[in-house]
């Protein structure tokens, strides 16, 4: 007698399977666990030289944020484009294609475990910043828990489009580099948006991650206008869709040979 299966037991399964291969690779728990909980904090002598009362900003408020993009960059994209190359490479995804799972679920459920370890992490983070460095309450909670949510949905989504063009798990530390720069530099992350020249930083708030850590940090601060948070939330949705069409035109199932 056959089973019948649904996408979401289908989806718990692989889950399930991702979480165990992730607890044995060492290598990827430390890049994705360990580092994003250590990186925020080494900023603190970097803000505290920053003029940041100026903008009407805190060093929490600042090193809040910067938290939750070292979780999503480190934590969720850098980590997911080891794994889906990894899994490539090793004809793990094109097994999975063979069976009853559809493309969309082989690649979420391989996102999941690294989603939920994002998302613990930047609860962890948010709590940590909020008893070490005396951040208030946030005025908008809805608007950092989105911001979140988006992050999290993107940066998988942008995790799948890179791997399309990583050939090896070892290259993937070179062709996550761009993108992880580029966010730490210019989305907000180690600076401001508000602390850039006017000109520049309504070109740096176009970035794909830079709707996340406005919503996050104007969520908490209470500084964001329903005009700007919509801007921000439609600037999220826009790559996100740019991203997922980019994965179904060009993701490889196959090995890069």
């Amino acid at each position: 007698m056959s089973t019948v299966t649904t996408p979401a037991s289908r989806l718990g399964a692989l889950a399930r399977a991702e979480f165990t291969l992730l607890g044995r690779s060492k290598a990827t728990l430390v890049a994705a666990v360990l580092v994003p909980l250590a990186l925020p904090f080494s900023l603190r002598s970097v803000v505290d030289d920053m003029d940041v009362e100026e903008a009407g900003l805190s060093v929490g408020l600042v090193l809040l944020p910067a938290a939750v993009g070292f979780a999503l960059l480190f934590g969720v994209y850098g980590a997911l484009v080891g794994i889906y190359t990894s899994r490539r490479e090793e004809l793990v995804l094109k097994r999975l294609r063979t069976g009853e799972l559809r493309d969309v679920e082989i690649l979420c459920g391989t996102a999941l475990p690294i989603g939920a370890t994002g998302l613990t992490q930047s609860l962890v983070l948010v709590a940590a910043s909020t008893a070490l460095l005396d951040v208030p309450a946030p005025h908008a909670p809805h608007l950092a828990a989105l911001g979140l949510l988006l992050g999290l949905v993107l940066c998988a989504a942008l995790a799948a489009v890179t791997a399309a063009v990583t050939r090896t798990v070892e290259s993937a530390q070179v062709t996550t580099l761009p993108f992880v720069m580029i966010s730490m530099v210019l989305s907000g992350v180690a600076v401001p948006l508000e602390l850039l020249p006017d000109k520049f930083a309504s070109v740096c708030e176009l970035l794909p991650l830079s709707p996340v850590i406005t919503l996050v940090r104007g969520g908490w601060a209470g500084t964001l206008s329903a005009y700007e948070a919509l801007g921000a939330i439609g600037t999220a949705v826009a790559w996100t869709v740019l991203a997922v069409f980019a994965v179904q035109r060009w993701f490889r199932w196959e090995p890069r040979r």
